[in-house]
């Protein structure tokens, strides 16, 4: 792997009950993580809903600051949100939202919208803004004469291909997917996902890619983490988790997938009830109290990321070689 760009070290994220919930307990989000996006590759991050897959991506991005742990972005700590040292790096940052037409201001046009950061972060004179405009809009496969023309006048596919155009306009470094076509229809999710792993590839993007959607992320990333309870249970190359998963919730959600080889589909596994709440995660592994395997001993002690297989591939299991 090439030199990391983004560096997570032991992360955590928690937050403080606030207004009516003020009496309530802390919400940990991200409880310890440790991850890497390296130049020019893509990171999946899979989980259920309320596993801190967004919490993490924000946190990667300075615009939430970690209440633990530690960001590196180029080999510097991520400042404080809202500094003037972490204005200078957004430039270099980029998000693209889940929700193609709530990200967008209805009363302005697409144009004066994904202008925002050259004028913002460039000293580019208008008519060099609007070049560059012209340039990004035919790259992701947009009509630039369509500039001035206002959201509610794009599909829904159109419309997240204007949230990509502008989360790539400053030409960043490192960009954020945070579930970019869960809200499209089958057809246009596939054109999406053409498009960012194109991009990716022509422009050397690293991308952190998040999502609930397994067969996406087999089909456009190099590495995947699995988070439950904002806890990563499985780390490793793409080919070889989804081959070879051995913490028993990354079995559980690749088992639930159809759209997989299935020559390799595994037996559909049932999760039992909802996960525990985030303000009252069980002792020990995360996981224990949903886990058909789940011992005594699970309850003691926060199960370490080990090695299982290879190097790169880990996971946070003490019975991981019994079960597998």
């Amino acid at each position: 792997m090439t030199e990391p760009l983004v560096v997570a070290e032991r992360v955590e994220m928690t937050f403080a009950p606030r207004g009516i919930f003020a009496l309530g307990k802390p919400v940990r989000a991200v409880a310890g993580v440790d991850a890497t996006v390296a130049r020019g590759e893509a990171l999946g991050v899979v989980g259920e809903s309320g596993s801190g897959k967004s919490t993490l991506g924000r946190v990667l991005l300075g615009l939430l600051a970690a209440t633990g742990g530690a960001v590196r972005f180029d080999g510097m700590v991520l400042p404080k949100p809202g500094s003037a040292a972490w204005r200078a790096l957004r430039a270099r940052m980029g998000i693209v939202f889940q929700d193609p037409f709530g990200s967008l201001d209805a009363r302005r046009t697409i144009g004066a919208q994904v202008e925002d950061g050259l004028a913002i972060h460039t000293s580019l004179s208008a008519g060099e803004r609007r070049a560059q405009l012209t340039e990004m809009f035919v790259r992701v496969g947009l009509d630039p004469q369509r500039l001035d023309a206002y959201p509610h006048e794009f599909s829904g596919g159109q419309r997240q291909r204007l949230g990509i155009a502008r989360a790539l306009a400053t030409n960043p470094d490192f960009l954020v997917a945070d579930e970019p076509v869960s809200a499209l229809d089958v057809s246009i999710q596939a054109q999406v996902v053409k498009l960012l792993a194109e991009l990716r590839r022509d422009l050397g993007l690293a991308m952190l890619f998040i999502s609930h959607d397994l067969p996406v992320v087999r089909h456009l990333c190099d590495r995947v983490i699995v988070m439950y309870l904002g806890r990563v249970m499985e780390e490793g190359p793409v080919a070889e988790v989804f081959a070879r998963p051995s913490h028993p919730y990354t079995r559980a959600l690749l088992s639930a997938t159809p759209m997989l080889d299935p020559a390799r589909r595994l037996t559909r596994e049932i999760l039992p009830g909802e996960p525990p709440s985030p303000s009252d995660p069980p002792s020990g592994c995360v996981f224990r109290t949903r886990c058909r395997h789940a011992r005594p001993e699970c309850a003691a002690a926060v199960p370490p990321l080990r090695e299982f297989g290879s190097m790169a591939h880990r996971v946070a299991c003490i019975r991981a070689d019994e079960i597998n």
